[in-house]
């Protein structure tokens, strides 16, 4: 998946997504685990990257949240100031 596809989907999306993905890439593992043929070695490479890029995503999306209401409480804290001053 390219990043830009991450970034537009929803956090139910990218949560789901992720738990796809990790359950596919067990599965790869075990069987690289297990000595049987892996049709496509560079997969779980992909799988891996993917699963990095959405939990950074899911990162960016918290501190977005938590940047946003720590300007909130900024305002506030400045209107509770100038009405003190009026």
């Amino acid at each position: 998946m390219k990043i830009k596809e991450i970034r537009k989907m929803k956090p139910k999306d990218l949560d789901k997504k992720l738990s796809e993905l990790h359950l596919e890439l067990s599965k790869e593992l075990g069987n690289v685990k297990m000595g049987r043929a892996v049709k496509n070695p560079g997969k779980i490479k992909q799988m891996r990257k993917s699963i990095a890029q959405i939990l950074t995503v899911k990162t960016e999306l918290k501190k977005g949240e938590l940047e946003k209401g720590k300007n909130e409480m900024k305002k506030e804290k400045i209107l509770k100031k100038e009405k003190r001053l009026k």
